[in-house]
């Protein structure tokens, strides 16, 4: 990879070069280096298999400028990038690239200013993570591994399934997945904010599926962190336990339950519906929920949502936002109450001069700059790091539901009766964002409440979850005290919550193949 020293060269270089160019007016020079390591997971108790597959990388680095143009047409924004060169050549060819595109934004007013916060995270990445060797990439996999494997071979239930300990393999044990190690520089400069900054992150992360095909049971898991030396075989055992524990499982009809939502199921909704409407661009464009209710309740009391983007050993935490900015703390439902939006500096800039401003949020955003501090502008693409080849857009870092004070035990005896939900996907809105209508499909890790305890597994694919987040985060009756983080799949952010009891919501049976024959 690139050296954070080498990147910060690049950009006061190109920076200088950018104080004397033609029709320059202002300019921001980011610069990045990315490295992602995957050791793929592939064991098959019954096929021919290697379980963990060669370990597989990629790197990127380059240049992205943003440039305002004073032109005789009048003043124009741009921006143009280029990858695997930072000498003066490939700033000369970015800032081609920026003129040839520029247009003219009426709702731009500059680029990103010093808000007056301080920085307060340096320091935190894992150098050893930074720095790690194949040989030891294949060993966090095996790890693992084996603790799936470990997992399913102290079993008794497969044992009695399979006739002994000895013929359990016959029984189709399958764990996939990968583990994923992601590396992280910057350094961004700009004629506003003329002293370079850099940062550096990392993280590693497991998505683990276990099955034991005889059975049609899955089941899956999931671990992350910030340091090498405290990664466990954690996703490996859960995978398989929730694998286990699968077997036998029974369909329900379709109705309105009391829900105990899992880690996963939260963190999907998170994902795809409730943090894209806390986006001030959301509301902007008015599509978000939400709309006019800045300061008001939009949930259970129950509820406390913020994102922390500087906690140091949170793996979303960063030193600095994509536009140079410091990360922070920022609430965005209190206590049921909307108080809060995720914000760059763009949408920030644009909604207080909106005329409509005060009608979107539902308050003056000239009054309430507190509940819109940029602290969540990052040039994120799918998962994969923060990417000198895109533009700033709002992005959440970690999203923390906050605890309550019920273990899974006491939500399960609050329940008494209904369903533990473990996962979903295919979770997306219908209906557009606005409308707050969602539908998704339980997947598997589920199961049965009765008489205030699990009884049987839920099977996997054979209900829809159709209903609104308007309904969900207002029938939240009870919230777990055990938060931990949770992933999904491609997103920018990291989720770190509990589990969540909801009452009344809405499944629909999905129709079996054989009962359509």
């Amino acid at each position: 990879m690139i050296s954070t020293a080498e990147l910060a060269k690049a950009v006061t270089q190109a920076l200088e070069y950018l104080g004397s160019a033609e029709q320059v007016a202002e300019a921001e020079v980011f610069a990045s280096s990315n490295g992602n390591l995957l050791a793929r997971l592939n064991y098959t108790s019954h096929i021919p298999c290697n379980g963990v597959e060669e370990p597989k990388s990629s790197e990127s680095y380059g240049l992205g400028i943003a440039a305002v143009f004073k032109t005789e047409a009048g003043v124009t924004i741009g921006f143009g990038s280029e990858p695997s060169d930072l000498s003066l050549d490939g700033v000369k060819r970015a800032l081609g690239k920026a003129r040839r595109g520029a247009v003219v934004d009426p709702e731009f007013s500059s680029l990103p200013r010093a808000t007056g916060e301080r920085r307060r995270l340096r320091r935190y990445h894992d150098p050893k993570l930074m720095k790690i060797r194949d040989e030891d990439l294949v060993e966090v996999g095996w790890k693992v591994l084996q603790g799936g494997l470990k997992t399913f071979a102290a079993s008794p239930q497969l044992a009695e399934l399979a006739g002994g300990k000895g013929q359990i393999s016959a029984l189709g044990l399958i764990v996939g997945g990968d583990v994923t190690i992601q590396q992280e520089r910057i350094a961004i400069a700009s004629t506003a904010m003329p002293e370079v900054q850099t940062d550096e992150s990392t993280l590693i992360m497991a998505f683990i599926t276990a099955m034991v095909e005889a059975k049609a049971s899955k089941g899956s898991g999931c671990s992350a962190g910030t340091r090498l030396d405290q990664f466990t075989d954690g996703a490996g055992v859960e995978a398989a336990h929730n694998a286990l524990a699968a077997i036998g499982g029974e369909r329900i009809k379709g109705g309105e339950y009391t829900v105990i939502f899992g880690r996963q199921p939260v963190a999907d909704l998170l994902n795809n519906l409730i943090l894209p409407s806390l986006s001030l661009s959301t509301f902007y464009s008015d599509s978000s929920p939400f709309m006019g209710r800045l300061g008001k309740r939009v949930a259970s009391k129950h509820l406390t949502l913020y994102d922390h983007g500087n906690k140091r050993g949170l793996m979303g935490s960063k030193g600095i936002t994509c536009e140079g900015l410091p990360t922070g703390k920022t609430r965005l439902i209190q206590r049921g109450r909307l108080v809060g939006l995720l914000t760059n500096y763009y949408e920030q800039q644009r909604i207080v001069r909106d005329p409509r401003g005060t009608e979107k949020l539902g308050v003056d955003p000239n009054q309430h700059g507190s509940a819109i501090v940029p602290r969540n502008g990052f040039r994120s693409w799918a998962g994969g790091g923060r990417q000198f080849g895109v533009q700033t857009a709002v992005a959440s870092t970690n999203a923390v539901v906050q605890g309550g004070d019920q273990s899974l035990d006491e939500l399960i005896a609050t329940v008494k009766n209904g369903l533990l939900i473990g996962r979903i996907w295919y979770t997306y809105p219908i209906n557009g964002l606005r409308a707050g209508d969602f539908t998704c499909t339980v997947v598997g890790d589920s199961y049965i409440i009765k008489d205030g305890r699990i009884t049987t597994p839920l099977k996997p694919n054979t209900v829809r979850i159709n209903d609104n987040i308007h309904t969900i985060l207002s029938n939240i009756i009870a919230i777990g005290k055990d938060v931990r983080e949770t992933l999904v799949w491609a997103a920018d952010e990291v989720i770190y919550t509990p589990e969540i009891a909801v009452r009344g919501v809405k499944l629909d049976e999905i129709a079996s193949f054989m009962e359509q024959l």
